[in-house]
């Protein structure tokens, strides 16, 4: 039964608990370093150990791809067109632009490149995520980048189907620790990336954070949260979005925040009906239990500004009145038609998205991961002499003679 409690209670609940990352880079760092040491030979030996790869390699055929995309069901092909054309257009929006402005004799301007290489990590544990390659190869496809690779570490028809679908080439089948080292340092058979984005496990987790800095990463996710706020709503709808949370992992935080004592109680007994019949209780139903709540509070103001400490992965509101207030948020779900669900697979933005408080310091994945933004800066004599005086004095306080001399042999000073 999921609890109802009051707000005072909310900071126990919402305190995360602590990953065991650093359990886990102890797992993981000697297979970091056993991939950076011996390549490809250390790949196969986990792939094979942890994933049940048979094959000679970790690169997925062109044949093997072609075959994944001929058993698709019609109906499968059909959603994942409908998916990519949404997050296309989501991702072209979020393209910057380049440009360049005259300004008192300076030509100052930005222009956009995308990364060479980047990988996308698709989970394949309980739950095979297809939608992550969409969510994951769009975006880059829309910003340009030439090589995109996809990791996956089970043979999954749907994940490699859609990067059939998609036209990605660069398949693996890899996981864990040893995909993201393969990434990091590259090995013969497997390209390094620039960046490596999309969810996994703790150890995926812990891999990416020991060897962020080496190569670029999107960030370190945590369990799956939701955090919804309604005064008022139909408890079929708010406890199915709190269970479609719940169902991903039995660590999945499932929150609705409420000014209502008889809606609580009425999405509290409609979950328990739900579960009933849902497949996924078994999962589900523990994530209700240990990580999950109603919580009554004294007005949406208060709810917001809760929702605000805990900086949710996705926040649901009733509508767009309190969008104003929103600081801290993955991405936002706004009145009774737009369940979390629809970002997840088909609306656009994108569902790679920041947990476990990271949203306090960046929204979810987007096209501006693939891409570097490059100042451009041409000044004219007079504009150079101009700013001279203001130059040398800030280099020289600084104890950089060469950098105020560089300005002065110019201007003949």
């Amino acid at each position: 039964m999921i609890r109802i409690l009051q707000s005072r209670d909310v900071g126990r609940l919402l305190a995360r608990k602590a990953a065991r990352l650093t359990e886990a880079e102890t797992v993981v760092r000697p297979i970091l370093d056993a991939v950076r040491r011996r390549g490809d030979g250390a790949l196969l030996e986990y792939a094979r150990r942890f994933d049940g790869l048979t094959r000679k390699t970790v690169r997925v055929s062109a044949a093997e791809l072609r075959a994944a995309h001929e058993r698709l069901a019609p109906s499968f092909r059909r959603a994942v067109r409908v998916a990519a054309e949404n997050i296309r257009a989501y991702a072209r929006l979020q393209m910057p632009r380049e440009w360049m402005r005259m300004t008192r004799g300076m030509r100052l301007g930005q222009i956009v490149r995308p990364l060479d290489t980047v990988a996308a990590y698709i989970p394949a544990g309980r739950y095979p995520l297809p939608s992550t390659v969409l969510m994951t190869a769009v975006p880059a496809q829309v910003a340009g980048v030439p090589n995109i690779c996809v990791a996956s570490p089970k043979p999954v028809t749907e994940v490699w189907g859609t990067a059939a679908m998609l036209g990605v080439s660069n398949v693996f089948q890899m996981g864990g620790a040893q995909a993201i080292a393969a990434f990091a340092f590259g090995t013969r058979t497997v390209p390094r990336a620039d960046r490596i984005v999309g969810p996994g496990n703790i150890y995926v987790a812990a891999a990416k954070r020991l060897l962020a800095g080496e190569v670029g990463i999107d960030f370190v996710a945590g369990p799956t949260e939701i955090l919804i706020i309604a005064a008022e709503g139909d408890p079929r709808h708010l406890a199915a979005d709190l269970l479609a949370q719940a169902e991903h992992d039995v660590d999945a935080s499932a929150v609705l925040l409420t000014t209502s004592k008889r809606l609580a109680a009425a999405v509290a007994k409609e979950v328990e009906r739900q579960l009933a019949t849902l497949p996924t209780a078994a999962v589900a139903r523990q994530s209700i239990s240990k990580n999950s709540a109603v919580i009554l509070v004294g007005s949406l103001a208060e709810a917001v500004e809760i929702s605000n400490r805990f900086a949710p992965e996705h926040l649901s509101i009733p509508d767009d009145t309190l969008l104003l207030k929103v600081r801290h948020a993955g991405s936002v779900f706004v009145g009774p038609y737009s369940p979390e669900a629809a970002g997840d697979y088909c609306s656009g933005p994108n569902h790679v998205l920041p947990t476990s408080g990271a949203a306090r310091i960046r929204g979810g994945l987007s096209v501006s991961d693939f891409l570097k933004v490059i100042s451009v800066q041409e000044l004219s004599e007079p504009a150079l002499a101009r700013l001279a005086p203001a130059i040398t004095t800030l280099a020289r306080a600084e104890g950089l003679e060469a950098h105020a001399r560089s300005v002065e042999v110019r201007l003949g000073s």
